[in-house]
């Protein structure tokens, strides 16, 4: 029978003391630990599966230990998987449950679920969205923590944590600017959400910075999935003078761009670079050649939201910055080089 972790195995798989792991684990809001202290302690945990003991814990301070991600469809998809492992991993690193409800974007069943939230009495709630946009908390949480994950709200009181859709729109943009492209088209969303004005903007002001043109033209906007990407990349390609990449709003559209491209006999990326958004792997390791996107920090923003959200319960107070923007970064791949 394997021997049980400890907390002195914690202790010296991070370099720390007995007393920081404890601090740590237990979220003692009096303990000064560096954040980067705080995370080499709880990766150590994850690595050595140390559970703390939350039975006794739990008795001690008359909590439950549990945390709730109330989410609209996120578990039902495999792209924003992430977001639950960020959660599930942080949570049971400090000793806490993580439950996953999922609405479906039904609100009878969102509201069969904030009851059932209410009889399993969790500590807080993780209300997580798709996609980025701007919520309505229930009121029915107004008794709990609650931490937005991927969405905001108009109440600044709330945390949040979003993906940096302005700083990634931006990179993929000035990535196919560092390659000479000067005539990018844009394949964008025709929903008004935060995503859409904040992708628009990074691509616009990559292209100032540049003295590229930003040519209204270049900017087509459909539906967000393969059909629409085809449509949108299709009008751009049929102008007298095409442009020489595409960056895409998501990797479905992208998907759609390079079914538009090969009917024009286009090859990627030797005649049309393309540039994606979410890096959803099955899509963009599928594509031939495979697509360079950017990726959304799903596991870092289901750690954050975690983690904020044990704070609040301890009563450490909402963080310093509550409205968290968490950067995304370019995955390269093979889908851009010089323009012709």
């Amino acid at each position: 029978m394997a021997r049980r972790v400890t907390i002195k195995d914690v202790a010296a798989a991070a370099g720390v003391s007995v007393t920081t792991v404890s601090h740590v684990l237990n979220q003692f809001s009096g303990a000064r630990v560096s954040d980067e202290t705080r995370e080499r302690v709880e990766a150590a945990a994850r690595r050595l599966g140390y559970a703390a003991n939350g039975l006794a814990r739990g008795l001690r301070l008359q909590r439950s230990h549990t945390l709730a991600l109330l989410s609209d469809e996120i578990a039902t998809t495999p792209h924003a998987g992430r977001i639950i492992l960020g959660a599930q991993e942080t949570a049971s690193a400090r000793g806490w449950l993580l439950m996953l409800l999922t609405t479906g974007n039904d609100p009878k069943v969102e509201q069969r679920e904030l009851r059932a939230l209410a009889r399993h009495r969790v500590d807080g709630v993780l209300y997580a969205t798709m996609y980025h946009r701007v919520v309505t908390v229930p009121a029915q949480l107004g008794s709990v923590p609650v931490v937005l994950l991927d969405a905001t709200s108009h109440d600044p009181a709330i945390p949040s944590v979003v993906p940096d859709e302005f700083g990634g729109a931006r990179a993929a943009t000035g990535h196919l600017i560092a390659h000479g492209h000067r005539s990018i088209g844009f394949v964008t969303n025709v929903d008004d959400i935060p995503a859409t004005h904040l992708r628009l903007d990074g691509y616009r002001t990559a292209l100032a910075e540049s003295g590229a043109d930003v040519r209204p033209e270049l900017v087509v906007a459909e539906v967000t999935d393969a059909r629409g990407g085809y449509r949108a990349a299709t009008a751009l390609l049929r102008r007298p003078d095409p442009p020489t990449a595409l960056f895409c709003f998501n990797d479905r559209m992208a998907m759609g761009a390079y079914r538009a491209a090969h009917e024009r006999g286009l090859r990627i990326p030797a005649d049309l670079s393309i540039v994606g958004f979410d890096n959803q792997e099955l899509i963009a390791d599928g594509l031939h050649p495979a697509l360079t996107t950017v990726a959304l920090p799903h596991y870092d923003m289901g750690a954050w939201a975690v983690r904020t959200t044990i704070r609040l319960v301890e009563g450490g107070g909402v963080p310093a910055t509550p409205q968290a923007v968490m950067p995304c970064p370019l995955i390269e791949r093979g889908s851009v080089t010089a323009p012709a």
